[in-house]
């Protein structure tokens, strides 16, 4: 499991609070111990605080932190005290904490009389994002929790099990469940794109705080999950996939040895009803073609797309997929950012 934590700059102020305690008068202060954990979902514990008498967790001033965290002391003994949280952290990018160092104590009220400002161990980590991504539909599996849970904010250790036995013999090559692949990218770009984020694959600060608030409301996958193979094996052949199911196959022209399609998986990245297409052919002249209906680009300039030929079902395009006009139409809705789109050699 790769982990990545990245420090916030900026500075961090204390403000003493008060609060009614039953505590020893007159006023004296308090040295206690205290320990920041690692905490990254809800009802974790994030600061542990031992004090040298009894004191009562109701009495204590809110634990301090930028940006703020919810949280709320709880009584684990009459000397121990932690700080939980009562919400998931928004920000995988860590917070700054006022550690408690000593109090004030009087018959009626305790202020915050020392503490150290200390980056939390709260970090983003990518097992995280893959589980929540897995339980909103984002991705081909399905997450097998070890602990029941219907909280999707709850980090939980389970395994996982593919779901779409017709197309997960493509998509197990490129996946892995410690790190990076095209899958995930494109279950980031295909979550990136239903919230209206920039879809770049990359879980950044806003799409965590995205994945937490679409798991606290339970906001799926608005599209059952969809792929694209594409077989340049004669006649060569489209395949949409919708929920695991083939429901629609066309025959297509893949590149020609010259400027040939590229095997791989790869996700949808830009998108088009209609389009003008520019550039060089093989043997040096220059093309400009307008009107280039339903565009799906998936790899640099390779596109699924409409275009006029005589014949469909061999080698004929600069490398990009192309249909008829009527099946490109027929796919282009089906193939959202994010979209997998695997060529077969």
């Amino acid at each position: 499991m790769k982990k990545i934590l990245v420090a916030l700059a900026g500075t961090f102020s204390l403000t003493s609070l008060s609060l009614g305690v039953a505590s020893a008068t007159p006023p004296h202060t308090q040295t206690v111990t205290a320990t920041l954990l690692a905490a990254n979902t809800k009802n974790a514990p994030l600061v542990r605080v031992t004090f040298p008498t009894v004191i009562r967790a109701s009495a204590l001033p809110a634990l301090r932190t930028d940006p703020v965290l919810a949280t709320k002391w709880v009584q684990r003994s009459p000397h121990v005290v932690e700080a939980v949280l009562t919400k998931a952290p928004q920000n995988p990018f860590g917070y700054l904490v006022s550690v408690p160092s000593a109090y004030q104590c009087a018959a009626v009220n305790c202020t915050l009389a020392a503490s150290k400002a200390t980056m939390t161990t709260t970090q983003y980590s990518f097992d995280w994002a893959m589980e929540l991504l897995t339980r909103l539909k984002y991705l081909p599996l399905m997450f097998v929790p070890s602990l029941h849970t219907s909280n999707l904010v709850v980090h939980v250790p389970g395994h996982y099990r593919w779901l779409f036995a017709q197309i997960s013999p493509n998509l197990k090559p490129e996946f892995r469940v410690a790190g990076p692949s095209v899958v995930m990218t494109g279950a980031v770009m295909s979550f990136q794109n239903a919230e209206g984020l920039p879809t770049t694959g990359v879980v950044d600060a806003a799409t965590w705080a995205a994945l937490l608030a679409a798991g606290e409301r339970h906001a799926y996958d608005p599209m059952a999950y969809t792929y694209v193979r594409v077989a340049q094996t004669l006649p060569q052949q489209l395949t949409l996939f919708i929920a695991g199911r083939p429901v629609f196959h066309a025959l297509v022209n893949t590149g020609i040895p010259a400027s040939p399609t590229q095997p791989g998986t790869f996700p949808v990245y830009l998108r088009f009803q209609t389009t003008t297409m520019s550039g060089t052919n093989p043997n040096g002249t220059y093309y400009h073609d307008t009107g280039i209906p339903w565009v799906s680009y998936f790899n640099g300039g390779d596109a699924l797309h409409g275009f006029l030929r005589s014949s469909y079902g061999s080698p004929q395009s600069l490398g990009c997929v192309e249909m008829t006009f009527a099946d490109a139409g027929k796919v282009w809705p089906h193939t959202p950012i994010g979209t997998l789109v695997t060529v077969l050699p």
